[in-house]
C-alpha cells in the first residue's frame, strides 16, 4: 500500500476525533489511533463503521493501546518505535472537557498529558505538522476582544478546565520555534449543522432540553440577554476546518480561532430555539442579573438541567477575533454557518433522540 500520510491521533473514539478520522480517511492515509484500554472495543467498532462509510481499507486504521498521562503515552516499545519512525502528522485531541473537573485530574490529563504528547512529537522523525486542539476559553476571565495571536494573561479562570487548557496551550506554544505547529481553538461546539447529530447534550443543549420540557410555558420567558453573545460552532465546521488547514502550509505556526465571526446574542439564540420548537418567540426577558442569580441557586439544576459550572458561559462578554481563521479558510471555501441556519436541525435531533 502506498502511504503519503501517517496520522497519529489521540482522543479516539471521541466524537470529534471520530469525525476527524472519517474526514481524513483516504486510500493513501494510514492512522495510528491511541486508545485507552476501556475504549478498545468501541474504537474497533467505530473503525469498522468508518471503513464502510469511506470505502477505505480497514487495514489503514491501527488501534494502539495507551494513555497520554503515562511516559511514552503508555505505548509498548515496538508501537512507540513505529509511531516515531512513521508518523507524519499528529492531532492531539485527548483532554478532560468537563467544566466541573477536579484540579488534580485536570492537570494530570490536560497539562501533563499534553507535555507527554509534546515529547513524542519532538521525537517524531518525519513530522510535517503537529495539530493541537485547544479552546477559545483559554482566555479565562478576560472580557475584551480575544485575538488569535494572544495567549498570556493574568485575569484568572472560572474552573480548572480553562486553566489547564491554557497551561497546556502554553506548553505547545513553546514548540513553535522548532516544530511545525498549528493550534486550533474551537468555541462552543454543538452538533452537525446538516444532521444535528451530536454525542453529548451539554452547552446550548441545556436550553433546548429545558424548553422541550414544557415548550408553550417555558418559551414565554427568555433566559438570555442582549449584552452577551454566545459563540457556537457546528462540529462539521470544526472538523472541515482542521482537516483543510492541517494540510495548508500557511497554517503552520498559527493559532486559529474556530469561532463564529458574527455570533448571536443569548437572547436571539433562546428565541430561535423557542421558535424552532413552538413557532413562537418569548414574551418576557428578565434582567440578566436576576436570571444569573436564579441559575446559581441550589434548585436551579433540578429545574433547568443546567449545572452551576455551565452558568457563567451564558454571561461571558467575550468576543473572539477570527481574522486569521477567516483568511486561511476562505481559499478552502469554508466558513462558519450562522446558528439561525441550523438550529432546527439541532432541535430535531434532540426530539428524535431524547437520550444518547
Amino acid at each position: 500500500m502506498s502511504e503519503n500520510q501517517t496520522i497519529f491521533i489521540t482522543g479516539f473514539p471521541g466524537f470529534l476525533a471520530g469525525r476527524l478520522v472519517e474526514r481524513l480517511a483516504e486510500a493513501d492515509t494510514r492512522f495510528f489511533l491511541l486508545v485507552q484500554d476501556q475504549f478498545a472495543d468501541k474504537a474497533k467498532s467505530d473503525i469498522s463503521d468508518i471503513a464502510d462509510s469511506t470505502g477505505v481499507d480497514p487495514g489503514n486504521f491501527r488501534v494502539i493501546l495507551g494513555d497520554i498521562t503515562k511516559k511514552d503515552l503508555g505505548m509498548e516499545p515496538s508501537d512507540l518505535k513505529e509511531v516515531v519512525d512513521r508518523t507524519t502528522d499528529v492531532f492531539h485531541l485527548a483532554a478532560i472537557y468537563d467544566l466541573g473537573v477536579e484540579k488534580d485530574l485536570a492537570f494530570k490529563v490536560n497539562v501533563e498529558g499534553t507535555k507527554n504528547v509534546n515529547d513524542l512529537v519532538s521525537k517524531t522523525r518525519n513530522l510535517r505538522r503537529y495539530n493541537y486542539i485547544s479552546t477559545c476559553y483559554v482566555a479565562g476571565k478576560r472580557e475584551d476582544r480575544i485575538f488569535e495571536d494572544q495567549l498570556g494573561h493574568d485575569k484568572g479562570f472560572r474552573n480548572y478546565y480553562e486553566e489547564t487548557k491554557y497551561r497546556a496551550e502554553m506548553e505547545v506554544e513553546k514548540l513553535k520555534e522548532t516544530v511545525p505547529v498549528t493550534i486550533f481553538r474551537p468555541s462552543v461546539v454543538c452538533g452537525d449543522s446538516n444532521t444535528g447529530e451530536t454525542a453529548k447534550y451539554d452547552g446550548i443543549y441545556y436550553v433546548i432540553k429545558f424548553l422541550l420540557r414544557a415548550p408553550e410555558v417555558f418559551r414565554l420567558v427568555n433566559v438570555g440577554n442582549e449584552n452577551v453573545r454566545l459563540n457556537l460552532v457546528p462540529v462539521n465546521f470544526v472538523v472541515d476546518s482542521m482537516a483543510a488547514l492541517s494540510k495548508d502550509d500557511k497554517a503552520a505556526g498559527k493559532t486559529i480561532a474556530l469561532a463564529d465571526p458574527d455570533p448571536l446574542t443569548t437572547k436571539e439564540i433562546c428565541d430561535l430555539i423557542a421558535e424552532s420548537i413552538t413557532n413562537k418567540r418569548s414574551v418576557i426577558t428578565p434582567p440578566p442579573k436576576m436570571v444569573e442569580a436564579f441559575l446559581s441557586t441550589p434548585v436551579s439544576p433540578i429545574l433547568t438541567g443546567l449545572p452551576h459550572s455551565g452558568v457563567p458561559y451564558f454571561f461571558i462578554p467575550q468576543t473572539y477575533d477570527t481574522k486569521i481563521a477567516d483568511e486561511l479558510l476562505a481559499p478552502h471555501g469554508i466558513a462558519c454557518p450562522s446558528f439561525d441556519t441550523y438550529v432546527r436541525n439541532l432541535v430535531r435531533f434532540v426530539e428524535e433522540h431524547p437520550k444518547i
